[in-house]
């Protein structure tokens, strides 16, 4: 590995220590539900890939609960808006879903 590498790994590795393990969860899942958003977003709407990622935030929030830290209930409210956008996404015809989604018919809307 060069020396630039080294250096990035190390300020990264620096950064992970010093940083407190409920604030870079809580900025993956802000950068989680922004990914969501883009693929509700599309036209048509992503369903299948935005699906995923929401239920990917729900599991994160059911396991760690409290201990995510003091913005708990920001992260709640802002997965319950996403979980909002794609209940109006689902009902609009245009969206897509993956072929998977097509045989579970019914099963439109992310678990909470």
């Amino acid at each position: 590995m060069d020396d630039e590498g080294e250096l990035k790994d190390s300020e990264e590795i620096k950064y992970f220590r010093e940083t407190p393990v409920e604030t870079v969860l809580g900025n993956h899942i802000f950068v989680l539900l922004q990914v969501a958003a883009v693929h509700l977003a599309q036209s048509p709407a992503d369903l299948a890939g935005a699906q995923l990622v929401i239920d990917t935030v729900s599991a994160m929030l059911s396991a760690g609960g409290a201990r995510l830290g003091e913005h708990v209930e920001l992260f709640r409210s802002a997965l319950a808006e996403v979980q909002q956008v794609y209940v109006r996404a689902a009902q609009t015809p245009k969206a897509t879903t993956s072929a998977s989604d097509a045989k579970r018919e019914g099963e439109t809307q992310p678990a909470e």
